[in-house]
């Protein structure tokens, strides 16, 4: 996928003193003809993200942790309206200057000690991107086994997995290298469908729910178990599991928004797709899994299960197959394309955008996730840790956009290197000292018993200490308060 038409590109990169390790098509800025999406397709490529398994049955972990079903989702709301701002607010330089991510990074670490942190995003997203895969095969599987009984015996076992699961995923696969195989903009097509059909199934639902219960049902007649300081305590935890579900993406939401037409478009599709989309499918969840109190005489938050409980063939295969879309749409959004990135700019010689997806669907395989699936607390918990390290990222990010350049870049110094300016190894030490003592304060708590209150904020605590840290040494080192006037953004 080149960011540039054929045979418009104004100067070579070369005559421009751009670094070979540093630039290609992908990595270059978004020509304007291809700065075409609107707030509509940001919203629904968002909305494409939020409505996957993992929200669907967030609720469930809010409310057993005492909060009543209005209170949960409060704590939604709260959680992704925080999220919003950071994201709104990190996406804003990929809108201006239309660079991804793994570009942006450069200028608080160094066009080469940004390599760090593009690597760290890299292996959170492939593992993810694994477990949906793995996910999502599974419903593959069981519509299959549903609609073909002879499928389910299938079941010869090689590496771990049954030959059936195997040719699942193979299925799988295809699907998403038909979605990828020609790019973001097909990408961003596919989301234009695949976000608001999920959310029109979940209507749907939402209506089957109200007429089993007759109204809301008995899930919202609950009342809190929270109460005074305790209890406030626990909705901020909660809260604060909400926004780890998406924190790991803040640092990236360039990678989209380098393709937005206008800061106002980005913002409103932010606002719609992630706030909003993400409290009207919480309250569609809960709602349906209030009717199944009554339906099945117990709450079924999964909705795989609640497909088996059902026990209909059609209602199996076509809400088999929406969890197939819903899984498919975050995983290209959320996973893939900003792998895709990171391998890009590892290797800006030799890969491009799609070469790199396509290398993403495979390597990912790498990961073995139904293994790990057998041993998920200790791999999650692992991850935590691992994610917990951007949260630094995304602080370091928006002091050095917002503070330190004054919201305006050099775009062309992001894509050069100069052992004068950037040392021999191409690190600015500001990122990577601020980086190191906040990451150390944001995941101590999952290593030091006294301290594991600080692990339930670790994104905070890593964004506060980031981001003011970098503004500590960087200005100690005298890097710039703002940087030189350039055009005026157009809005």
């Amino acid at each position: 996928m080149s960011v540039l038409p054929s045979g418009e590109g104004a100067m070579p990169p070369e005559s421009r003193g751009y670094h070979p390790r540093l630039y290609n098509a992908d990595l270059a800025p978004v020509d304007g003809s291809l700065r075409n999406w609107s707030w509509l397709n940001m919203s629904t490529v968002w909305m494409g993200m939020v409505h996957n398994v993992v929200a669907y049955e967030a609720a469930a972990g809010l409310i057993s942790m005492g909060m009543s079903a209005m209170q949960a989702i409060a704590a939604v709301a709260v959680a992704y309206f925080m999220l919003f701002l950071a994201m709104w607010f990190n996406a804003k330089a990929g809108t201006r200057h239309g660079v991804p991510f793994c570009v942006l990074v450069r200028s608080p670490f160094g066009p080469f000690g940004a390599n760090v942190p593009v690597v760290i995003r890299g292996v959170v997203a492939m593992f993810w991107y694994a477990v949906q895969v793995y996910a999502g095969s599974q419903a593959i599987n069981a519509i299959l086994s549903t609609l073909w009984t002879p499928w389910a015996h299938f079941n010869a076992g090689f590496l771990g997995m049954p030959a059936n699961g195997w040719l699942s995923m193979g299925l799988f696969l295809m699907l998403h290298a038909l979605v990828v195989s020609h790019g973001v903009h097909r990408i961003r097509n596919f989301e234009l469908i695949a976000g608001p059909l999920v959310i029109l199934v979940g209507v749907i639902a939402t209506f089957w729910g109200l007429h089993v219960a007759h109204g809301l049902g008995p899930i919202f007649s609950q009342p809190s178990k929270l109460h005074g300081t305790d209890g406030a305590l626990t909705f901020a935890i909660g809260v604060t599991g909400m926004i780890g579900i998406w924190s790991t993406f803040a640092v990236n939401i360039p990678d989209l928004s380098r393709f937005v037409r206008s800061q106002r478009d980005q913002v409103l599709g932010q606002l719609i797709g992630l706030p909003i989309t993400a409290i009207v499918f919480t309250l569609m969840s809960v709602i349906v899994t209030s009717a199944t109190i009554i339906a099945f005489g117990k709450p079924i938050w999964d909705p795989v299960k609640l497909l088996l409980a059902i026990d209909n063939p059609v209602v199996t295969v076509l809400g088999g197959l929406t969890i197939i879309l819903a899984t498919l749409s975050v995983n290209v959004a959320a996973n893939i394309m900003p792998a895709a990135y990171d391998l890009v700019n590892l290797f800006p010689r030799r890969l491009n955008f799609n070469r790199a997806a396509m290398l993403v669907l495979f390597a990912g395989l790498l990961y073995v996730p139904w293994y790990w699936f057998q041993n998920a607390t200790t791999i999650f918990h692992a991850l935590e840790i691992i994610a917990g390290l951007l949260g630094p990222v995304t602080g370091i990010m928006l002091v050095d956009y917002f503070v330190l350049h004054g919201q305006q870049y050099d775009v062309d110094a992001l894509y050069r290197y100069s052992e004068t300016l950037h040392g021999r190894y191409g690190i600015n030490p500001a990122g990577f000292y601020a980086m190191g003592i906040a990451g150390a304060l944001a995941i101590v708590g999952f290593f030091v018993p006294e301290l594991s209150a600080m692990a339930d904020f670790s994104w905070f605590i890593g964004v506060l200490a980031g981001g003011g840290l970098y503004w500590i040494f960087g200005r100690a080192a005298g890097l710039p308060a703002r940087a030189p006037e350039l055009a005026p953004e157009p809005e």
